[in-house]
């Protein structure tokens, strides 16, 4: 309790650029573990997603089934994103147009919606990555004009006397910690976040090349029941 009314006490006495300094850093703390909560649920979410679509996706259903199933959906995020996209345009096509064209039309929509969920999933990273660059130099700013000043004072008084430097060293070094503080669990975020946004990446694109895959096959089948019956 002591140490903590020590801290308060050297932030109140810290200079005026001082304390702007940390409540930039704590405001730019506060902010990264919002977006960093957020970040979480949303990929976590489409983690999930996007097993429990795949295993059901190769369990044997029916395209259309599970098309019918996710298009009347208020909000379609993700894989189910991807999937509907790719699916309509193709049933869209698949009667008017030959069936290149349509395979083409079904795979260039299912990567729009991949990269439009890509960008959404990457949205605020940036910031992330920018607190966790910036947060030390701007915390380090803070401890250089705070000892700066601290021996400054020390000129003034002339005398150098562990009592007399010890505060305001300290309260230099607080701007510092608290850069730190906002650094260290962005730059963790932001890594981590990266990581399962690529894993998501490789993961929409290897759905996207088989269900192109599939609907390549579905075609050539339908081709050949058509020259069947036609014959």
């Amino acid at each position: 309790m002591q140490l903590d009314q020590t801290i308060v006490k050297l932030i109140m006495d810290a200079s005026i650029l001082v304390q702007i300094i940390l409540l930039i850093l704590v405001l730019a703390s506060i902010s990264s573990w919002t977006v960093i909560f957020i970040k979480r649920l949303q990929l976590s979410k489409a983690q999930r997603q996007a097993r429990r679509f795949e295993d059901r996706f190769w369990d044997g259903v029916s395209l259309k089934k599970i098309y019918v199933e996710l298009r009347d959906r208020q909000k379609l995020e993700g894989i189910h994103k991807i999937f509907i996209s790719g699916y309509h345009e193709f049933s869209q096509l698949n009667q008017k147009r030959d069936s290149n064209t349509t395979v083409l039309a079904a795979a260039r929509a299912m990567r729009i919606a991949e990269s439009r969920e890509l960008d959404r999933y990457e949205d605020h990273l940036s910031f992330l990555a920018t607190v966790g660059s910036t947060s030390p130099y701007i915390g380090l700013f803070g401890t250089v004009w705070g000892i700066m000043n601290a021996f400054i004072a020390i000129g003034q008084m002339k005398q150098a006397t562990l009592a007399v430097v010890a505060p305001g060293i300290a309260e230099a070094l607080i701007a510092t910690a608290f850069g730190l503080f906002a650094a260290i669990p962005a730059v963790i975020a932001y890594n981590k976040y990266s990581d399962t946004v690529d894993r998501l990446a490789g993961s929409y694109e290897n759905f996207r090349e088989e269900f192109t895959a599939m609907l390549e096959r579905q075609v050539i089948q339908d081709e050949k029941t058509k020259d069947s019956t036609g014959a």
